[in-house]
């Protein structure tokens, strides 16, 4: 679970705007943190199935938004991904 400062703060450095949840980059940027820290914690529990469907789930969804995002702002998308470090 993320804090709320670490949200917080993610919304500041994503957002468009002060208190900005809704746009594409805070949500994909919100999903990567959470997927990183259940990545970190099915390493520690490679039995928890019921964790790794959510991470699934959370996978699929980034990859909606990131879909959806490359469509309506390609170099925003670009930024994004470099900034988060998702592809190579």
């Amino acid at each position: 679970m993320i804090s709320k400062e670490k949200k917080a703060e993610i919304v500041k450095q994503y957002g468009r705007k002060e208190g900005d949840t809704g746009s594409a980059e805070v949500q994909v940027a919100l999903l990567t943190e959470r997927i990183n820290e259940l990545n970190a914690h099915l390493e520690k529990n490679p039995l928890d199935h019921h964790s790794r469907r959510g991470l699934l789930m959370m996978v699929g969804k980034r990859k909606q938004l990131l879909k959806y995002y490359e469509s309506a702002n390609l170099q925003g998308y670009r930024d994004l991904i470099k900034k988060l470090g998702l592809r190579k």
